[in-house]
């Protein structure tokens, strides 16, 4: 599995930062017809991110098209196991992508609503928070 990060940072390591409040944008489907949508807040690795691809591109069986709405650009630093305290901050160990409540994380056009809604149910076994699916219909009626 390929790794998803930048190609290139300003900057190698960053602060944590908080993740705080709703998401405002990339909350409503833009792309596709169907999606499915985080309804809690997270760091998520870039390896669930792309495992939640994979399944969804192999449960279309590369019919329709797939939109990745969110994108891993934030280093997450470790230290080794049984280091003391101090002596700088640790390595890159992890790209990471900040989701918040109500982010589209994954968009499909041009499959049936079963399809997607099976795909979407398998990319969401692979991340870590529970998700909604939502298609543009249902949206249009609210």
């Amino acid at each position: 599995m390929a790794n998803i990060q930048p190609s290139r940072t300003k900057f190698r390591k960053v602060q944590k930062g908080r993740n705080r409040g709703n998401a405002t944008v990339c909350n409503a489907l833009a792309f596709g017809d169907f999606g499915i949508q985080a309804l809690e807040r997270c760091r998520m690795p870039a390896n669930q991110l792309e495992a939640a691809r994979v399944a969804i591109t192999r449960s279309l069986k590369r019919k329709g098209k797939v939109w990745m709405r969110v994108f891993p650009h934030i280093p997450v630093t470790k230290k080794p196991a049984e280091v003391r305290m101090g002596s700088g901050k640790g390595n890159v160990e992890y790209w990471s992508a900040t989701i918040k409540p109500g982010t589209m994380l994954f968009e499909v056009s041009g499959v049936s609503a079963s399809a997607a809604r099976e795909a979407m149910r398998l990319a969401d076994s692979k991340i870590q928070v529970r998700c909604r699916f939502v298609s543009r219909e249902e949206l249009e009626k609210y």
